[in-house]
């Protein structure tokens, strides 16, 4: 056993898989769980036994390329399945509802709010002009997370 792992620790590959599987999963952890390394880290570790097995470098850099590629695909159809799921806030099925003004809506000093299906939303006016407090208002169009009003 003892030989194994002195084989292991003076087999270089295994040394440069294992770093950069713990780079990969430095970087995956960094960025929020945004999905930016993850498949790597994973290609990086089946390389890494690839090394432990002898294999040579061309195969083990094949089995990190072809492992990369087919995580990233899988990884790609699991995010699609989730953001079906998720409703995108920006669709056009709030266009055209009436929302209630609960901060006075003024476009030149940037504030507003109105409260749409139970929801606090940052509005502005679709014309600029100034709506008050306890109006009541239709959804033109909605940008980014504003609602575009109108009295």
């Amino acid at each position: 056993m003892l030989d194994f792992i002195k084989e292991m620790v003076t087999n270089s590959w295994v040394i440069v898989w294992a770093v950069a599987f713990v780079v990969f999963l430095i970087v995956e952890g960094v960025t929020f769980n945004a999905l930016v390394s993850i498949w790597f880290a994973a290609a990086s570790l089946l390389a890494m036994f690839a090394a432990m097995a002898g294999l040579g470098y061309v195969w083990q850099l094949a089995i990190f390329t072809v492992s990369s590629i087919i995580f990233l695909i899988l990884t790609r159809f699991i995010v699609k399945k989730i953001k079906k799921k998720t409703p995108d806030p920006t669709a056009d099925y709030d266009i055209g509802k009436t929302a209630i003004v609960i901060e006075d809506i003024n476009n030149d000093i940037n504030e507003g709010r109105a409260k749409l299906d139970g929801a606090d939303w940052s509005a502005r006016s679709a014309n600029g002009s100034i709506i008050h407090k306890g109006e009541t208002v239709k959804v033109i169009r909605i940008d980014g997370s504003k609602l575009i009003v109108s009295a």
